[in-house]
């Protein structure tokens, strides 16, 4: 029973491992510009369907694939910015929502034109399984779990230990005073789409490694995404972290001691609960 305990909780910390670069490109948006950006999902595919492009059609190593895709990835959430959100900046509330589900039909439909409608698996080497005491590691999900980690702690650095962070975290805080203080906001706010959409990107590699990557998962992360945002507490960095494990963690026990069927309406039941004590979320935002 210890041994399916602890083998759970490993299997949860992976997935959930991703769960939280989802939601950590989606509550930075949401946090700095107000934007809830449904089309994340959608963009982390095509980071997925661009790697397994690269590796198998033109035989780039997985490495440098999963880097150029992230790099493309931020590319193109700098497009997203400006060609989308930022003629509506000042506009209502409402705009920047329905062209978020409009950009996410659009990218769908782009990923399947582009790449097609088969279901793929990013190839790796990574094939062995490691054995301790009985629970069993398979060494690609060590693999994604230390991918996610570094990145993970990259991006906590790079918010809290920077230049560009702090203008960031100012813009976050206070954007009339940031603009007063000679902070560029524009720059800002294209700064944090690119963050995110590499931070999507690479879960959907992770994704496309682990599982596949194929049309309609996307959906199924972007919702994961803002339930780790709503669990962790809005705009909170260090509640998406401590959400997207919380979920991960919580759809492993569901599925191994319940039912796959369900490991989501449990691990939503969760949130529900959680909400219900602390409305804020886990963390609250000001803890970021």
């Amino acid at each position: 029973m210890l041994i399916d305990f602890i083998q759970q909780i490993f299997n949860g910390l992976v997935v959930g491992s991703i769960y939280t670069l989802i939601a950590l490109g989606l509550t930075t948006i949401f946090g700095i510009l107000g934007i809830a950006h449904f089309a994340h999902g959608s963009v982390a595919m095509f980071g997925g369907y661009l790697t397994y492009f690269l590796i198998s059609a033109l035989g780039i190593g997985l490495l440098p694939s999963f880097i150029l895709a992230m790099a493309v990835g931020a590319l193109l959430g700098v497009v997203l910015e400006r060609v989308a959100y930022y003629p509506v900046r000042n506009a209502p509330p409402i705009n920047s929502f329905i062209i978020a589900l409009g950009l996410t039909l659009i990218i769908e439909k782009l990923n399947l034109l582009a790449f097609g409608i088969d279901q793929v698996i990013i190839p790796t080497p990574f094939v062995n399984v490691i054995n301790i005491g009985g629970v069993t590691m398979p060494e690609l999900r060590i693999y994604v779990l230390v991918i996610a980690a570094i990145l993970v702690i990259g991006m906590t650095l790079l918010i809290q230990r920077t230049w560009i962070g702090m203008a960031v975290r100012a813009v976050a805080q206070n954007r009339v005073a940031a603009v007063l203080m000679g902070i560029n906001v524009n720059s800002v706010s294209m700064f944090v789409f690119a963050l995110s959409s590499a931070l999507g990107v690479a879960a959907g590699v992770l994704v496309g490694a682990l599982f596949a990557v194929a049309p309609g998962v996307s959906s199924g992360l972007v919702i994961k995404g803002f339930a780790v945002l709503i669990l962790g507490g809005l705009g909170s960095i260090p509640g998406a972290i401590v959400g997207g494990m919380v979920l991960g963690v919580s759809e492993a026990f569901a599925a191994a001691f319940v039912s796959s069927a369900y490991k989501d309406v449990i691990s939503f039941l969760l949130m529900i609960l959680v909400l219900l004590v602390r409305p804020e979320g886990l963390m609250r935002r000001s803890s970021r």
